[in-house]
C-alpha cells in the first residue's frame, strides 16, 4: 500500500471527514483489521483564512509548499489537499516536490464526465465559485459549470466559514443550500458539485445527484494507494 500524504487544516472539520472517509474505504477495500497508510501535516486555518481574505496568495502557497515539502520528507508518495480554495496555489506547492499532487478538479472532472454529466452547479467558497483554479480543471472534461447568483455566492460563501467549518450545522442554511441547488437545476444543471470539503456537513441529499468534491477525492487516492495491493 502506497502513503497517502494528506495536507489538512484547511478547516479542521475538512480534515476530520477526509481521515474518515480515507479509513472507510480502505476497511471497506481490504477488509479485517486493514486502515489507510498516511500521513498527515495540518497548518493553522487561521492564518491561511487572513492571507486568503487579505490576498496574499502567495505567502499562502509558500506556506502550504514547506508542509507539502515536510510530507514529502516524512515518506508520502503522493498528496492529497484537504480543501478546494486553496487548490488556487497548487502549481506553487507542486514546484520542487518529487511526489505529485492529486487534484481535486481532476477527480471530480473524471468522475462527472464518467458518469455523463454536461452541466453542473456548483458550491463552494466564493473564490471557488468566482475563480477559473477549479472550474477550468473540470471543464477540461467537457463540463459546463453553472454557478449561483452574486448574493445566493455570498450566502453560501458566509454559511460555510461562519459556520461549516467552525463545526455548525444549522437547518436553516440547509433550506437556503436547498433553494440555491433547486435554482441551479432551474439553470440547467444536472448535478451538483459540493465544491467545499465542508458541505457535505450539511447537504445530505438534493434535487440533483450530488458530487461530493471530498469523497469523490479520497476515492481516487484509496485507488492509487492500493494500486500495487491489487496486483
Amino acid at each position: 500500500m502506497q502513503t497517502i500524504g494528506i495536507l489538512g487544516g484547511m478547516s479542521l472539520e475538512s480534515t476530520m471527514v477526509y481521515v474518515g472517509e480515507l479509513n472507510r474505504l480502505v476497511s471497506r477495500a481490504l477488509g479485517g483489521l486493514h486502515s489507510p497508510a498516511f500521513v498527515l501535516c495540518a497548518v493553522d486555518f487561521a492564518e491561511i483564512e487572513r492571507l486568503q481574505v487579505t490576498g496574499q496568495w502567495e505567502r499562502a502557497g509558500e506556506l502550504l509548499h514547506h508542509a507539502a515539502g515536510r510530507l514529502e520528507l516524512a515518506g508520502a508518495d503522493f498528496i492529497i489537499m484537504a480543501t478546494n480554495t486553496m487548490h488556487k496555489v497548487a502549481p506553487m506547492i507542486c514546484d520542487g516536490l518529487r511526489i505529485p499532487l492529486v487534484h481535486i478538479g481532476t477527480a471530480t472532472g473524471e468522475a462527472l464526465a464518467r458518469d455523463g454529466v454536461t452541466t453542473a452547479g456548483l458550491l463552494g467558497t466564493r473564490f471557488t465559485m468566482e475563480e477559473p483554479f477549479l472550474t477550468q480543471v473540470i471543464e477540461g472534461f467537457g463540463i459546463d459549470i453553472v454557478v449561483p447568483g452574486l448574493t445566493d455566492r455570498g450566502v453560501v460563501n458566509d454559511v460555510i466559514y461562519g459556520e461549516l467549518c467552525q463545526g455548525v450545522v444549522r437547518e436553516e442554511s440547509l433550506v437556503e443550500f436547498q433553494r440555491i441547488i433547486e435554482d441551479l437545476r432551474s439553470r440547467g444543471a444536472q448535478a451538483v458539485i459540493l465544491g467545499c470539503t465542508e458541505i457535505g456537513m450539511l447537504v445530505k441529499t438534493a434535487s440533483l445527484p450530488i458530487y461530493d468534491t471530498t469523497v469523490i477525492h479520497v476515492a481516487k487516492a484509496v485507488d492509487l494507494a492500493l494500486e500495487s495491493v491489487d496486483e
